[in-house]
């Protein structure tokens, strides 16, 4: 019986010692680690990508709404390019919508437009009518975006972006 054990015992231990397979033991732990880091960085450039969205669009709605302010009294925007008319809010958060790139969710997306009726030097011009030249409007964007990859955080985070001009016309 002796003779038994002693015959098994080198066997077992060439069976440990042996390395076969280590190679794809570490070819699937390393993979692993380097995809995941792969997609982290395309989730957070996909953040830029939002983030940067939300100032560029708050810019872009701010110079929408002084271009269709004073000078178009009466008549109301159809369409976000519509261009003889005076646009309203809803006009704005429209245009808006309509230049979201692909990949940001205009249902996460909120648009407030203010004309709060001061200039740049905070003085107060006594704007009678919200669109009128002189009087300022104030556009900002907010996106909400979540991360898709579970092991980053899985609360939203509200990116936005302000601009605020003086209507010239």
């Amino acid at each position: 019986m002796a003779n038994n054990q002693e015959l098994r015992q080198p066997a077992l231990l060439a069976i440990l010692k042996d390395e076969r397979g280590a190679s794809m033991i570490e070819m699937a732990v390393t993979a692993v680690v380097a995809l995941s880091m792969i997609f982290g960085i395309m989730d957070f450039c996909r953040a830029m990508y939002v983030y940067h969205f939300t100032s560029y669009a708050a810019e872009e709605a701010t110079r929408y709404a002084i271009v269709r302010g004073a000078h178009w009294s009466g008549s109301s925007c159809t369409t976000t390019t519509t261009y003889a008319c005076q646009a309203t809010s809803t006009n704005v958060t429209s245009f808006v919508q309509s230049i979201a790139p692909p990949g940001v969710s205009t249902s996460s997306m909120t648009v407030a437009t203010t004309w709060p009726g001061t200039t740049v030097s905070g003085s107060t011009t006594g704007c009678s009518t919200a669109q009128a030249a002189g009087c300022l409007v104030q556009v900002k964007v907010t996106v909400s975006f979540n991360f898709i990859l579970p092991f980053l955080p899985k609360s939203a985070f509200n990116f936005s972006g302000t601009s605020a001009k003086i209507i010239q016309e």
